[in-house]
């Protein structure tokens, strides 16, 4: 199978297939990526694959055509399963895809579909299955430019790159009936404290999410909504045990796009690296990012926006991927004051 390093090449696609990554995160980093392929295919028929749990991320984009749902663990789990999906991208006739992941066996099954030109980056393993090889940037990049690059090497127009969430009056509404029955009405000013992150090291301490909620409540008159995935509830609840002013918990009570909603309302979104906080900023929130062991030029807030990213420099080597951490120093390290003198920035 013959492939080639792709250079300025300009490709020519009438249906295009955008095989995303799994995190909810990356997949908001992609939507750059896919309204460049709009405005330089504005005729073309664009389609993303992508699992099911970070999918609500691109329903309702106007750039895409078609979402195709990825259940590797359950649908698409095995041989037959893999076959099924095989059969589903046929029957889409697609002439073009660019995989955003890294994987062979995706690389295969596009193969294996029938798509006759495979684009993505070089990764030793699974060369073989592309068609168009996109050599590894020299330098890291944020990972919004990481994909444009893509991009950039086919000689697409790139002007906007800030990432893109879309939501409907339904989920406006929705929103404004949930904090109206919280007690929140039209015009009350709130902060939003999104406590979670996918993995504990990137967790700021729960107590200082109390403190931090009692000093706005107390101080400044501002309601503090909490929100979270019902996941979430039990580390929540320690928090409004520890804080001793009424915080206002909605976790579990909203899908993606109705918490959204919350956030386009909301005065300001503090939230530590999560897809949570992207989502905040891709809705035009502003934001209050907790950086410890991940890198903000990596994975931070990108493309415009009003944002502070507050983060302490401890020594670690950063990004750090150890997940079994037990210190969390670097996320101990950012205080409450530091992330009150944050928000009175960009207030």
């Amino acid at each position: 199978m013959r492939n080639k390093r792709l250079g300025r090449t300009p490709i020519h696609a009438k249906r295009i297939l955008i095989w995303e990554q799994n995190w909810l995160g990356d997949v908001i980093f992609s939507t750059p990526f896919i309204k460049a392929l709009r405005k330089n295919f504005k005729d073309a028929y664009i389609a993303c694959i992508v699992n099911p749990s970070s999918s609500e991320v691109l329903s309702g984009n106007p750039h895409i055509n078609e979402i195709i749902l990825y259940d590797e663990n359950r649908e698409h789990r095995g041989i037959f399963g893999k076959n099924k999906l095989i059969k589903r991208l046929k029957q889409g006739n697609f002439d073009t895809v660019f995989l955003l992941h890294r994987s062979l066996s995706r690389a295969i099954i596009c193969a294996l579909s029938g798509i006759k030109r495979r684009v993505g980056y070089h990764y030793s393993k699974r060369n073989f299955m592309l068609t168009e090889i996109v050599d590894l940037p020299k330098v890291p990049l944020h990972k919004i430019e990481y994909f444009l690059n893509i991009a950039g090497r086919l000689g697409m127009d790139i002007q906007d790159k800030k990432p893109e969430f879309f939501i409907s009056k339904e989920d406006q509404d929705y929103a404004a009936r949930l904090l109206s029955q919280n007690g929140i009405a039209k015009n009350d000013p709130f902060i939003v404290i999104n406590t979670g992150g996918n993995w504990p090291p990137k967790r700021w301490p729960e107590k200082n999410f109390a403190v931090l909620s009692d000093r706005f409540i107390k101080e400044y008159g501002i309601k503090i909504v909490v929100t979270g995935a019902d996941k979430d509830f039990d580390r929540v609840l320690h928090i409004q045990e520890m804080a001793h002013q009424k915080l206002i918990i909605i976790c579990g009570k909203t899908n993606l796009k109705q918490l959204a909603a919350v956030f386009e309302k909301a005065r300001a979104v503090i939230s530590g690296d999560s897809g949570p906080m992207h989502i905040a900023f891709s809705i035009g929130a502003k934001v209050i990012a907790l950086f410890g062991p991940t890198s903000p030029a990596l994975t931070g807030p990108y493309g415009g926006g009003e944002f502070e990213v507050v983060r302490k420099e401890i020594g670690c080597k950063i990004p750090c991927y150890n997940s079994g951490c037990k210190d969390n120093r670097c996320m101990k390290a950012v205080s409450v004051d530091d992330v009150e003198e944050a928000v009175g920035k960009i207030l």
